[in-house]
């Protein structure tokens, strides 16, 4: 039993390694992975603002906010990733090439759940521009609810 197993774990190794590989036809099946090494030209961006103080919220609460950026450059802009400092702040970036002058939005989601204290969530952003990595933040501080209600006087 184990043989076989094993058997088919190879199988579908060699499988998955065969369609993952040069040559082919199959157009239109796959879109090629976007890296800032197979971009050929290199840009610049400009944010309005690299970093947004969002004040004091509860713990719990969501903070969503817009970084706007520009294309300062002379060619197309293209995104290739956007990654949050942690699982608790998510971006949402073009996928599309941006034309040199034109503008952008990069959407970001900060959730405070179980968090507490001052915060200073980091979101990369990695794209054709020199250098290839930029970063914006989003800080501030977490208010956490008190959990103990006052008692009541009971008669």
């Amino acid at each position: 039993m184990k043989k076989t197993y094993l058997g088919f774990i190879l199988a579908s190794a060699v499988l998955l390694a065969s369609c993952g590989g040069e040559g082919g036809n199959d157009e239109g099946n796959a879109q090629p992975e976007i890296t800032t090494e197979n971009v050929e030209t290199t840009t610049s961006i400009s944010f309005e603002e690299e970093v947004f103080d969002f004040g004091e919220i509860t713990q719990g609460e969501k903070v969503n906010h817009t970084f706007k950026f520009k294309n300062t450059g002379d060619a197309d802009l293209v995104i290739v990733s956007a990654k949050g400092s942690c699982g608790c702040t998510v971006p949402e970036w073009p996928k599309e090439p941006i034309a040199p002058g034109a503008e952008g939005e990069i959407n970001v989601v900060f959730n405070s759940e179980g968090k507490s204290g001052k915060q200073h969530k980091r979101v990369s952003v990695v794209a054709n521009t020199e250098p290839a990595t930029t970063a914006v933040a989003l800080k501030g501080e977490i208010i956490t609810p008190d959990t103990e209600a006052p008692a009541e006087a009971t008669e």
